[in-house]
C-alpha cells in the first residue's frame, strides 16, 4: 500500500496547493498563495519526473520562499498613501494672513491643503507681510515652516 505521507503523488501536491490557494480567501495577506502556488509547480514537477519526497519538500521550500522574497521585493504594489504624513510632499502655494516675523508665528491659507488642513500656523526664517505668497517647506510639530515665493 502506498503511504500518503512518505511519499505523496503528483496530485497530491496539486490539490494541496489548491487548498492553500483557496485559503487565501479566509486568510487575506497574500502570502498563503505563494505556498499554494510552490505547491502546484511541484505537483507538475513530480508528474514529470517524479523524484524524491524529500527533494520534493526541500523545493517546496525553497519555491516558497523565493516566490514571497519576489513578491515583497518586487511584485507588491505599493497601494498606501502618505496623506496626513509629516513626510507628505511639501511645496504648496498659500497667502499669508498674518504677518511672520523671523522665527515668530503668522498665519497661512494654502490653496491645497497641507497635511489635511488648509490654515495654518507658520513660521519662516525671514519676515514675511501679510498678502505675500509662500510655498509650505516642512512640518514643524502642530506649525509648518514656510519661505517666500518668487
Amino acid at each position: 500500500m502506498h503511504s500518503l505521507i512518505s511519499d505523496p503523488l503528483w496530485w497530491h501536491w496539486i490539490a494541496f496547493g489548491l487548498i492553500l490557494v483557496a485559503a487565501e480567501i479566509v486568510v487575506p495577506s497574500f502570502v498563503v498563495i505563494w505556498f499554494g502556488v510552490a505547491a502546484i509547480v511541484i505537483g507538475a514537477v513530480d508528474w514529470l519526473i517524479n523524484p524524491s519526497f524529500s527533494v520534493e519538500l526541500f523545493w517546496w521550500i525553497v519555491l516558497s520562499l523565493l516566490f514571497l522574497v519576489l513578491w515583497f521585493k518586487y511584485f507588491r504594489p505599493d497601494n498606501f498613501t502618505k496623506r496626513g504624513q509629516a513626510d507628505e510632499d511639501m511645496g504648496t502655494m498659500g497667502i499669508v494672513t498674518e504677518t511672520v516675523e523671523p522665527f515668530k508665528k503668522g498665519r497661512a491659507k494654502f490653496e491645497v491643503p497641507v497635511l489635511g488642513s488648509s490654515e495654518w500656523v507658520v513660521t519662516a526664517d525671514d519676515r514675511i507681510e501679510k498678502g505675500e505668497k509662500v510655498i509650505a517647506v516642512k512640518a514643524l510639530g502642530n506649525m509648518l515652516k514656510v519661505k517666500k515665493a518668487y
